[in-house]
């Protein structure tokens, strides 16, 4: 019992010792070493050489403390095992010593005295602590070549990677290669340097839908959007409460009582991934966790946008469209002096099929003049009238599922007038 309490106080005053020796060689700077000097000390010119190799003698010194410190608990420990019964008290009695005497003995107290003598307190030290950075020495360089061999083993998987790009460029020449097979063989390279960010559909362009919707509200939203999945928030944009899932929504609308069920009842919990993840991950992250959409966050916390499966293919293979998709690149005549106009139409042009001057330094584009006459982002179905033109969004398509047709035609004459 004797040994082990006097085992046990070598190695706090060891512990004290180191710690207040790491905190110094922290604080230690040329100007100690020079008032040293000045003063005539016999050890500065071993000082002036500690700090020369300061990192080696902290790595040692901070070996040493943890040694001594683990010895000073061990000794402790089984001090306290000598004098209590149960194996509980003996856990409990032990660990309250030693974060006792980590923090107050070997602890605050030390580091404080270093913190303020640390020319004098190295230049006490100052054999011990250059001993223990050479026995420090074997370590450090283990350390660091095999850091070198983790760079080179990056730097080798970088090379490989290039030689096969450039494989890949041998191949493109070929003229039997098609360009969208070249485009989607580079787009491969691309995705891991590609983050979420760039891909996502920000949230000016988010369709959702209030937690307090009714199952009827939400299901019109499904069909008019083209949608199957839609945010599902409570105050704001920025307030995400789930995702509702069309399949859901048409299971509980079957249901006895469904009039007065709401989406807050149906949704499932969002996906929230930060906007700087590379694409290739987040791809393999939802194939093993089988999800298809998720909630993309800003540095800030707030909602960026939402980045779907869709989103993820296409970065690969194009731009992918079903056949609810069509595209109308042409102005189309229709009855009664209508028009079917891409929605990228721009304004000019849809001034001159009506004799209107439809100039708005807003906005460029047919599109535009229905989302901002609206005051939201529109979907099939919304209607507006301005400058005696009705706009009806009838198409949409793409992942983002924007307004890609519209129907345009003069309001009647009464209208205008009123």
């Amino acid at each position: 019992m004797a040994f082990l309490a006097i085992l046990g106080v070598i190695g706090v005053a060891l512990g004290a010792s180191f710690s207040a020796a790491e905190t110094a060689l922290q604080r230690l700077t040329r100007s100690h070493v020079a008032d040293l000097r000045q003063e005539g000390r016999p050890r500065a010119e071993s000082c002036a050489r500690i700090l020369e190799r300061r990192t080696e003698v902290m790595v040692g010194t901070a070996f040493a403390r943890l040694v001594a410190e683990l010895t000073a608990a061990v000794a402790i420990t089984l001090l306290i095992a000598d004098l209590l019964p149960t194996w509980w008290s003996v856990l409990l009695a032990s660990v309250g010593a030693s974060v006792l005497l980590a923090t107050l003995v070997m602890g605050a107290s030390p580091r404080e005295y270093g913190r303020r003598n640390p020319g004098l307190l190295v230049h006490r030290l100052a054999p011990v602590l250059s001993l223990l950075g050479h026995l420090a020495r074997p370590w450090i360089a283990l350390t660091r070549r095999r850091a070198k061999e983790t760079v080179r083993s990056i730097e080798e998987r970088e090379q490989a990677e290039e030689d096969l790009r450039d494989m890949v460029d041998l191949v493109t020449e070929n003229e039997h290669i098609e360009d969208i097979e070249r485009a989607m063989l580079q787009s491969v390279f691309e995705l891991r340097r590609t983050l979420t960010r760039e891909v996502m559909v920000p949230r000016t362009d988010m369709i959702t839908l209030a937690s307090d919707s009714e199952l009827d509200k939400a299901l019109a939203l499904f069909v008019r959007s083209g949608f199957s999945r839609v945010p599902v928030i409570g105050e704001n944009v920025d307030d995400i409460l789930g995702v509702a899932y069309l399949k859901d929504a048409l299971r509980a609308s079957r249901r006895p009582g469904s009039a007065r069920v709401t989406v807050a009842e149906v949704m499932r919990p969002a996906r929230l991934v930060p906007e700087m993840k590379p694409v290739d991950e987040l791809m393999r992250e939802m194939q093993t966790e089988l999800f298809h959409i998720a909630i993309v966050i800003d540095e800030y916390g707030g909602v960026a946008g939402l980045v779907t499966m869709e989103d993820l293919i296409e970065e690969l293979v194009g731009e992918v469209q079903d056949e609810h998709d069509a595209h109308f690149l042409a102005v189309q005549p229709l009855e009664d002096g209508a028009f079917r106009i891409p929605a990228r139409l721009p304004v000019t042009d849809l001034g001159e099929l009506f004799d209107l001057d439809l100039d708005d330094d807003d906005v460029d584009t047919a599109g535009g003049l229905l989302t901002k006459t609206l005051g939201r982002v529109p979907i099939e179905g919304a209607e507006v009238t301005v400058h005696g033109l009705r706009l009806l969004a009838e198409r949409s398509g793409g992942r983002r599922r924007q307004i890609v047709t519209m129907l345009v035609q003069r309001e009647a004459d009464e209208a205008v007038e009123e």
